[in-house]
């Protein structure tokens, strides 16, 4: 039976989470349907530029993405602290801009004088704030606000009704940098895996791709979460690694997947799985069968523990797999 959300999602143990939408439908979300030779590539960019624009919305950050053929993954970052520095008015403006609202929210957002609202009122627009400020950091909204508005057009341009994604998106907790690490390496190659692309440089809709491209200029992409180097630089906000130490390790795993020689890890990987104590064979598991091994929360065999004891879960999953594949080195 699936887990409520409250034993999926704990903000207070972690603010990275694995996230996967998968169609019902025999159609494809994107690509080519063989029987029919219809594609449906183009789907791909309504997908990112819908991923793109809610992550400027809400309070939650990308790390990585990969959009396949009936299935999406992707990294999330939930930025809690974000939500405190909103004012009423912003977090208005941001709702409104996916949302009607309420009749009192859109009259609070046109008043000129604000001081002008009454009490009674005005204690109802600090509530309907506080439960859009809620929503804004919410995965569940943040999943409903893509995959509707993807449902509707897919189905207007397939001249068909009912479901197009699966009832429920299937969420991992990320608990340590190990597993954001290996999670996101998993989606970052997941091209590759399904043999479609050859580099991550080719690999098209995925964020990878996105990252070599601003690299070759000497930046990094806005639409996502950046790296903000290794230990050193916790002030800043971003993933806690260099870019240059992930891309090489993406580069060469890739070549690892592509040439199908599993156990050859490159001397230039070392350095950066040694730092997280995963073994070269662990890492190799990790990013062919991310899934496969950890069916919920994925980290450390301690910080499993912990999760399970905050979100009121009777038993620890995973604990083995953890122990062979993060606790390895």
């Amino acid at each position: 039976m699936p887990k409520p959300r409250s034993q999926q999602i704990s903000l207070s143990d972690t603010p990275n989470y694995h996230i996967c939408s998968r169609t019902v439908r025999k159609a494809f979300l994107c690509g080519v349907d063989k029987e029919t030779g219809v594609s449906f590539e183009h789907r791909r960019a309504w997908i990112e530029q819908r991923l793109f624009q809610l992550s400027q919305v809400f309070a939650i950050d990308i790390c990585a993405h990969a959009i396949m053929h009936n299935h999406i993954h992707i990294v999330l970052h939930v930025d809690s602290e974000r939500v405190k520095k909103w004012s009423t008015t912003e977090v208005f403006t941001r709702w409104h801009s996916l949302f009607k609202g309420t009749l009192l929210t859109q009259g609070y957002q046109r008043s000129e004088n604000k001081n002008t609202i009454e009490a009674a009122e005005m204690a109802m627009v600090d509530s309907t704030a506080a439960i859009y400020k809620q929503r804004l950091m919410d995965i569940s909204w943040f999943m409903r606000s893509l995959n509707e508005p993807i449902a509707r057009q897919a189905n207007k341009e397939d001249n068909c009704t009912g479901h197009f994604w699966e009832g429920r998106f299937k969420s991992q907790a990320l608990l340590d940098e190990g597993a954001l690490l290996a999670c996101m390496a998993y989606v970052d190659l997941n091209p590759i895996r399904a043999g479609i692309a050859s580099t991550p440089e080719q690999s098209i809709y995925t964020s990878i791709q996105l990252r070599v491209k601003a690299a070759l200029k000497g930046k990094q992409p806005t639409a996502l979460l950046p790296f903000r180097g290794n230990e050193h630089q916790h002030k800043v906000e971003g993933i806690p690694f260099s870019l240059e130490d992930y891309l090489t390790l993406i580069d060469e795993s890739g070549r690892v997947l592509r040439d199908n020689k599993l156990g050859v890890i490159d001397s230039t990987m070392v350095n950066i799985l040694a730092r997280l104590h995963i073994s070269d064979e662990s890492w190799l598991r990790l990013i062919t069968d991310f899934e496969g091994i950890f069916t919920g929360a994925v980290g450390t065999v301690e910080h499993l523990c912990e999760f399970t004891e905050h979100v009121g879960l009777q038993r620890t999953h995973g604990i083995a797999n953890a122990q062979a594949c993060l606790n390895s080195a």
